[in-house]
């Protein structure tokens, strides 16, 4: 006779599910758009019923903010202690190439200029941090004195961004764009040559 499952093992089906439908919505959100995403094709792509998306959720939007909140969650990790500038446009990199599904839901966001479901004033807060540590390194000679540390921000960013944007450019140059770290290293050594030197 089949026994019920006790409490933990409902718990961990319940994460289970919750996390399938994360990974899953990253990939259809970064393919298609938030408006362009379907609840039935992630749903399907996770392998669970459609309905769980609201009961976990409430919904689209809701999977959508869980998505942003669960990177918000874990990109301190990649900036923890990352060094100089150029090893943090490295580690950038080397996360963008190992999980590029991410990258294509924020580059989806600004072509479709779909905002609707994000979090406008995280997102504000979160670039503004990085402006204040970028105006920082400045001060620390990372980056030259007349060089605007908003659009060095910005720069960067496409720098790390460039092998899951234009994987057709990369593979013209020569360049692998699913080879995380030889890209990271090379990007931190382009990087690298932007502090002030004495």
């Amino acid at each position: 006779m089949r026994r019920s499952p006790g409490p933990d093992e409902r718990q961990r089906d319940a994460e289970r599910s919750r996390q399938q439908l994360l990974d899953a919505a990253v990939v259809e959100f970064g393919a298609h758009g938030f408006s362009g995403a379907r609840v039935g094709a992630i749903a399907d792509r996770a392998g669970v019923n459609k309905q769980l998306i609201s009961y976990y959720f409430g919904g689209k939007e809701g999977l959508y903010r869980a998505v942003a909140d669960r990177w918000r969650a874990e990109e301190p990790a990649v900036a923890e202690d990352p060094g100089t500038l150029a090893d943090l446009v490295g580690a950038y990199a080397q996360v963008t190439i190992e999980q590029p599904d991410l990258l294509r839901l924020l580059v989806r966001e600004g072509l479709d200029r779909d905002t609707a479901a994000g979090d406008e004033e995280a997102q504000y807060r979160r670039f503004q941090g990085m402006l204040a540590d970028f105006r920082r390194r400045q001060s620390e000679g990372e980056l030259p004195d007349d060089v605007d540390p908003a659009y060095a921000a910005l720069a960067l960013f496409g720098i790390s961004a460039a092998p899951v944007v234009f994987p057709q450019i990369a593979r013209a140059l020569g360049i692998d764009p699913d080879d995380a770290g030889q890209y990271a290293e090379q990007a931190a050594r382009l990087v690298e040559q932007l502090r002030s030197r004495p």
